[in-house]
């Protein structure tokens, strides 16, 4: 396995973060990662991004997935209502289809998951996707996540229906092995 770590954001991710979250019109990541929510990117100059990036304190609740010392991607967390209940939601996106399909996904995906569990008093994560997202759903059952609901047709997405599912995992599942 390359050089995999989740990290704080640094200055020098700026330009590749700003590249696949502003300047691309049409990133394929947007094509997976909740298609149905994004709108067009471009209008925020990177000089702007810069700034706002250079504003912004540190944020326990993401990361950057760097591979090799590289930025390829963010993990994301937040609490789900009510705060203290123990029910935290997780986020992934490895922004270059090049690094897609041999398994980084999976593993910054089960690092994320042990992060969280020993950083926060979660009982239960979750994470959501849609039917088409195949790959997601793979590699959240690689890191021990279950399908724990489907919302039926609940997305339209280029003129088709698709499904809203919804995995989770419990603090006292057993983490599965890196590379597994």
């Amino acid at each position: 396995m390359p050089d995999l770590h989740l990290r704080e954001a640094l200055p020098d991710d700026w330009p590749i973060l700003w590249h696949w979250l502003h300047a691309e019109p049409d990133p394929e990541w947007k094509r997976w990662d909740a298609p149905y929510f994004h709108g067009q990117t471009g209008g925020l100059s990177y000089a702007d991004f810069a700034e706002q990036e250079a504003g912004r304190a540190p944020h326990p609740h993401r990361r950057i997935v760097a591979l090799d010392g590289a930025c390829i991607g963010q993990v994301t967390r937040w609490e789900e209502a009510p705060a203290g209940g123990g029910w935290w939601e997780l986020g992934i996106v490895l922004y270059d289809p090049a690094h897609w399909g041999g398994g980084l996904g999976g593993e910054a995906l089960r690092r994320w998951t042990a992060d969280t569990f020993a950083q926060t008093a979660a009982h239960v994560l979750t994470l959501t996707t849609w039917g088409g997202n195949v790959r997601m759903i793979r590699a959240a059952g690689r890191a021990g996540y279950e399908e724990c609901a489907r919302i039926p047709e609940a997305r339209l997405w280029q003129g088709k229906r698709w499904d809203s599912v919804k995995l989770a995992r419990l603090r006292a599942d057993p983490q599965p092995e890196a590379g597994a």
